[in-house]
């Protein structure tokens, strides 16, 4: 495996903010992996500041989307952290592409442990907000870690329903998942035989076949395109081929209606993931004692990428609100 190396350089595929102060971080999870973020100050900033912890989307890395909500939530005056999650980008984790419900939901964990050991946080004032499929683990974070006052899933995926049932639950059937669990396995065979590790391939080249579905475009001229990254899965080779396989037999929002602290969750109309982000809102708030302090929000016309990078469409001002709200500020 080729070791991972730290870029001080700045590579974001956003232009830096000239209100923030910017630097490299690092933490470990409870498993030892240690994860690399960027962390994001307001200039001139003083005492203890309310924090927010950020990733997404699924098989993207911190200098793309997660990173310009981090940088564009600390120039509202917060402390805010993009970080990489196991096994991607600058973090570490071998073998690499790998995700995991457990791990990754333990990184937003760990990433609040680092926040609320740091001087200039408010312990009592930390948010996540996860994007696409760190949408649904955002929820599923939300769901054990009772530190966080507020969470936001942006244009969010199930990860485990669309693993198990395949897009627009069009493979929700046993014979259908027993056929993945025969390929799935057939792969790790073979990976251990040979030592290598096969990668899924990203999003398609630019242009994308004229045949193909308008979500495959829409992600392949986000990754493919305006905000092509060289250590972003989506952008290059994709996940490792087993990588996910584990997200077929484990359901991560089985508790999401116990969730107590505030939950924001927004979606496009025209994104072809909207269904995860209605459904999760409607079964958490569905016989919840907690149900008063969710929120969904449709965001007229919006694709599933418009929320990724598109200012004039996310909704930065909500988000603020909903968290300070949710925080007491």
């Amino acid at each position: 495996m080729k070791k991972q190396s730290i870029q001080q350089e700045w590579d974001k595929t956003f232009p830096q903010s000239e209100l923030v102060d910017h630097e490299k971080i690092s933490f470990k999870n409870r498993y030892g992996i240690e994860l690399i973020a960027d962390l994001y100050k307001p200039k001139n900033a003083k005492g203890k500041l309310p924090a927010i912890s950020v990733s997404g989307p699924f098989g993207a890395v911190k200098e793309q989307c997660s990173g310009l909500y981090a940088q564009t939530m600390a120039e509202r005056g917060f402390l805010t952290i993009a970080f990489d999650p196991s096994f991607t980008g600058e973090s570490k984790g071998e073998p690499r592409y790998m995700a995991s419900p457990d791990i990754n939901t333990e990184d937003f964990q760990a990433s609040i442990d680092y926040l609320s050991n740091r001087g200039d946080v408010d312990p009592d004032k930390i948010s996540i907000i996860g994007v696409c499929g760190w949408g649904g683990l955002a929820l599923n974070t939300a769901s054990i870690d009772t530190r966080i006052k507020a969470t936001v899933a942006m244009t969010m995926y199930d990860m485990s329903r669309v693993n198990s049932n395949g897009y627009f639950d069009s493979e929700d059937s046993e014979e259908a998942r027993y056929n993945k669990r025969v390929a799935l396995n057939k792969e790790r065979t073979e990976a251990f035989r040979t030592g290598c590790y096969k990668r899924a391939g990203g999003c398609l080249p630019l242009p994308v076949p004229s045949d193909a579905p308008f979500f495959v475009k829409d992600y392949s001229e986000y990754y493919k395109g305006r905000a092509y990254h060289p250590r972003s899965l989506n952008s290059n080779e994709g996940w490792n081929v087993i990588g996910c396989v584990s997200f077929l037999n484990q359901p991560i929002l089985r508790y999401a209606n116990e969730i107590r602290s505030a939950v924001l969750i927004v979606h496009g109309t025209k994104a072809h993931s909207y269904y995860f982000g209605k459904d999760a809102y409607e079964k958490m708030v569905k016989d919840s004692l907690y149900a008063s302090n969710k929120e969904f929000l449709a965001i007229e016309g919006a694709v599933h990428t418009d929320l990724y990078d598109n200012l004039d469409v996310i909704p930065f001002e909500k988000i603020e609100s909903f968290i300070r709200n949710a925080i007491g500020d």
